[in-house]
């Protein structure tokens, strides 16, 4: 979608100048496009239809360029995909929420120092957005700026949410691996036995 939203702005217009515009956007840090991987998106979506070539610049010995159009299959499929991503709500996919599945493999002391930690950077990282905002917004559309106030309220409230925790945590709350219970149970083994509790016993085909 990126891509194609670029091209609907720009066209007809070749690869250099859209890798150019999302490097400037920073998109690799917020919208997991990586400006190297431009020229292969293009071959593709030409290739599937939804772009086509308009013609092939070269300037003295400098690489020919292709510029490219959308198809009317390709306004389609942008209009599409533009509308799905206003409509619907896709949950955003962070490596965090997979460690902090874990959090009983790590010892209490370093589990409450990470968070505060992460909890600091979030925090800075929002302090040098707000210290240089007007600066970076000058020139851009207002709805740019209007974005980066999204990332940072979202921002903002994961770094309350990590004070939080980590305050239970060290309060003594939840389980950690190295912490066995008050029975002589091992924290891994008190985590199967819930698991066990709640879906029951494994039959054959859970245990392939």
């Amino acid at each position: 979608m990126m891509i194609m939203g670029l091209i609907s702005y720009l066209q007809p217009v070749h690869g250099y100048d859209i890798r150019k515009e999302l490097a400037s956007w920073n998109v690799e840090s917020w919208a997991d496009v990586q400006p190297g991987s431009i020229y292969h998106a293009l071959r593709k979506l030409t290739d599937e239809g939804l772009l086509e070539a308009v013609d092939t610049e070269q300037v003295g010995g400098r690489p020919a360029r292709t510029r490219y159009q959308l198809t009317k299959a390709g306004e389609v499929e942008y209009q599409t995909l533009l509308r799905r991503y206003w409509w619907e709500y896709k949950e955003p996919v962070d490596p965090f929420l997979a460690a902090f599945a874990f959090l009983p493999s790590l010892p209490r002391a370093e589990a409450v120092g990470a968070l505060r930690a992460r909890a600091r950077l979030l925090e800075s990282w929002v302090a040098t957005y707000r210290d240089s905002a007007d600066e970076w917004a000058a020139g851009k559309p207002p709805h740019v700026a209007w974005q980066f106030e999204l990332t940072t309220v979202r921002a903002e409230a994961e770094a309350r949410w990590c004070h939080d925790v980590a305050a239970r945590v060290e309060a003594g709350e939840g389980m950690h691996f190295n912490e066995g219970p008050a029975d002589g149970e091992h924290g891994a083994e008190a985590w199967r036995r819930a698991i066990r509790e709640q879906f029951g016993e494994p039959d054959d085909e859970d245990e392939m």
